[in-house]
């Protein structure tokens, strides 16, 4: 099967490889402690480790496109910003 027609690139597959690997280390997390650990943060509203994962991978999407938008096409300070705002969506929502 050729992928030749998806034009991928280094950063391309490691984006995509880190997704895989962040679902995969949160389903192994939940299969040792079940139940996602359900708590309620700033958003007043109930959350578990996969919808907190959620909510950083969609922030950190915005926050790359609105770098590329603003800033430019370097994105390592970007990257840093999402790592940061990961850090503080799964301690504080």
């Amino acid at each position: 099967m050729s992928f030749g027609w998806m034009a991928w690139t280094l950063p391309t597959a490691v984006f995509f490889i880190t997704i895989l690997v962040l679902i995969a280390a949160m389903g192994v997390w939940e299969y040792f402690s079940p139940g996602g650990a359900p708590r309620v943060g700033v958003l007043r509203f109930e959350t578990t480790r996969g919808d907190r994962l959620f909510i950083s991978l969609l922030g950190a999407a915005f926050i790359h496109l609105a770098w590329l938008g603003f800033v430019g096409p370097n994105l390592w300070w970007a990257l840093g910003l999402s790592v940061v705002y990961a850090i503080g969506v799964f301690r504080f929502v």
